[in-house]
């Protein structure tokens, strides 16, 4: 399985903008993809706006995004940019 650790930018955190533009992004893969703060908490869907915000990361916080598949490196880094984007 593929991972991705990636430090949030955005002043508002994972949430409205970038999370929708991550949630799209994920949309595009094939595979599933999990999303989880990195050292707590349980994954969730990286495909859908509701978990994602329900995680209520931070700015600062790190996620680790993971995927497996055919295309899950790609995927992978493109959801780290998109994470990583202030």
């Amino acid at each position: 399985m593929g991972e991705r650790k990636a430090t949030v930018a955005a002043e508002v955190g994972l949430h409205a903008r970038p999370a929708a533009t991550f949630v799209q992004t994920a949309m595009t893969a094939p595979m599933e993809i999990s999303v989880a703060k990195l050292g707590g908490g349980d994954p969730v869907n990286g495909k859908s706006i509701l978990q994602i915000m329900a995680l209520d990361v931070r700015q600062g916080e790190t996620i680790v995004i993971k995927a497996e598949g055919e295309g899950s490196d790609e995927i992978l880094e493109q959801l780290a940019s998109i994470a990583t984007t202030p």
